[in-house]
């Protein structure tokens, strides 16, 4: 099971990097058929396989010989680690597939944000969808309670903090950020989201230090915070509940 979830993860995240590429330029992600994107060639089948089509092409594209980029091999690898991360964690259910497609949104639009810089409405909407669904799912399954205020109490407080910084920094924090926080907030509901949002500052902070010590970055570069929000829900979904357990015992 673990190596068709590593195999799924790869081809899922060979999807991600069409995703990556096409939405911010508002292109469709369903046509036309993959192609270089120096040369427009059309890619085949063999072209396309996950991460082994760029070992067996050393990293160029077939016909125009252009490097390609180490982020689509990255990307892949990535998320099949992240799938296989969730099946470790959830076993194979409802929440095993919730989790990795939300991983999968949140793997997409942190590569976007590092490199446009936005945090596409689109991918946010697709975490509230996912969301909701999965609420649904619980319930009509398993009657587990969907906490509907909970979740919309975690929307606005998520939200509402980041709105509150955006607004008080003056730009300083961006508004894909705030619909992030925002949808997010639905997800995990208000403890949570706080642990969330804690997380994303923490390792914002630690990251963002070790770049500018590093002079990978420079106080004039702009460092999105898309990345530290997501690394902190991925921390909060797989060990929220024992890092706050671990926090009320050090009280």
């Amino acid at each position: 099971m673990t190596i068709l979830i590593f195999i799924y993860g790869l081809i899922i995240g060979s999807f991600l990097n069409v995703c990556i590429y096409r939405i911010p330029r508002e292109e469709s992600i369903a046509w036309p058929g993959s192609h270089c994107p120096a040369c427009s060639h059309s890619l085949k089948w063999y072209d396309n396989i996950p991460l082994a089509s760029y070992l067996v092409l050393k990293g160029r594209c077939r016909y125009c010989k252009t490097k390609i980029s180490a982020r689509y091999p990255l990307v892949e690898s990535l998320n099949a680690f992240i799938y296989i991360t969730m099946y470790l964690k959830f076993g194979f259910g409802a929440d095993f597939i919730f989790y990795s497609l939300m991983s999968s949104v949140l793997l997409a639009i942190v590569f976007i944000d590092l490199k446009e810089m936005i945090i596409p409405d689109s991918l946010v909407l697709c975490i509230l969808v996912l969301s909701i669904v999965q609420k649904a799912i619980n319930y009509f399954l398993y009657g587990i309670s969907p906490d509907l205020i909970g979740s919309i109490l975690g929307l606005l407080t998520g939200g509402g903090l980041f709105l509150a910084i955006a607004v008080i920094s003056r730009g300083g924090m961006g508004g894909g950020d705030v619909t992030l926080t925002g949808a997010l907030g639905f997800v995990l509901g208000v403890k949570y989201i706080l642990l969330n949002i804690f997380l994303s500052f923490v390792l914002g902070a630690i990251i963002s230090i070790v770049l500018l010590a590093s002079k990978i970055k420079t106080r004039k570069d702009p460092i999105p915070f898309g990345p530290f929000i997501v690394l902190g829900f991925l921390i909060t979904s797989l060990w929220g509940g024992e890092i706050i357990n671990w926090y009320f015992i050090l009280l």
